[in-house]
């Protein structure tokens, strides 16, 4: 039961909503956009109020299919970071270019709003570095936001390597940066949030699996399933290959995936709320 708990702050579900809102009204957030150069700015300078250092990671993506050039950025905001024991925690800030997925095929290449596919792994992680910066952690905690995860077109023409953009660069750019274990949220603000166990987590990271199901448990948080979900390609991916063990949290039963229908109305600051007191209480049980 959850007075059995180890203690962790209090999670404010309704100012992570509110972060979600303010991604949103910047419009779609898609590379090269005017909402992704504003939304870029707001997190950067988000970051610089709640963590004690800041990089930005910024490189350049050439697209495979159309051959133009754009600019990307990931932001890295640091806590504590003098403490050699890490944690990361990541979530990607960029919007899909084109609602492949809209029942409309009238839709299908304008750029998506993201409220749940982008903006509710953001908004989680922000009101973390709030709570992280109030009440210090034991642990050095890394808050990471990819870019241009969502980039890569499906179909004839795709190329894997077009996804997955920032945490790909990341990856390559480590040196001897080794966290212990990471955490990624991905498509965590459904109103109906079931996450389960994701396959390429459970196969490759299941200590940290438990870890984070075992917290779920002691705070009585039902989202987070007891069932094995399908493997999922994601930001988590090109942090396994290098060695890093990243569990990625995703409810990848979503209708309104990669459509224009991805707005703030189909996500609940309570589905925010319950995926943020579960990783809270993960990083606070940190010694």
């Amino acid at each position: 039961m959850e007075c059995c708990a180890p203690k962790a702050p209090p999670f404010d579900g309704q100012a992570a909503y509110g972060e979600l809102l303010k991604q949103c009204s910047f419009g779609p957030r898609n590379p090269g956009s005017e909402g992704h150069r504003v939304c870029g700015e707001y997190l950067a300078g988000r970051l610089r109020e709640l963590t004690d250092e800041v990089v930005e990671q910024r490189f350049t993506h050439r697209d495979s299919a159309s051959g133009d050039s754009f600019e990307l950025t990931n932001y890295i905001g640091i806590v504590n970071p003098k403490q050699g024991k890490r944690v990361l925690l990541a979530a990607h800030w960029d919007t899909r270019p084109r609602a492949d997925q809209d029942p409309d095929p009238a839709n299908r290449e304008k750029p998506i709003l993201g409220a749940n596919d982008g903006a509710s792994g953001v908004s989680v992680l922000l009101d973390l570095a709030r709570m992280f910066k109030k009440t210090r952690p034991a642990v050095g905690v890394d808050i990471v936001f990819f870019d241009g995860e969502d980039y890569g077109r499906e179909g004839p023409g795709g190329k894997l390597g077009d996804y997955f953009l920032g945490s790909q660069y990341f990856a390559r750019h480590l040196g001897p940066y080794r966290p212990e274990y990471g955490i990624l949220l991905d498509m965590v603000g459904d109103k109906d949030l079931s996450i389960p166990l994701e396959a390429n987590s459970l196969r490759a990271a299941p200590l940290v699996m438990e870890k984070i199901w075992k917290a779920a448990r002691l705070l009585n948080v039902p989202a987070f399933k007891q069932a094995q979900g399908p493997a999922v390609s994601d930001d988590h991916i090109p942090l396994l290959i290098a060695g890093i063990p990243v569990v990625d949290l995703i409810d990848f039963d979503y209708p309104r995936w990669h459509t224009l229908g991805d707005t703030p109305e189909a996500t609940s600051p309570a589905s925010l709320e319950a995926v943020g007191r579960v990783v809270a209480l993960v990083v606070y049980s940190e010694k």
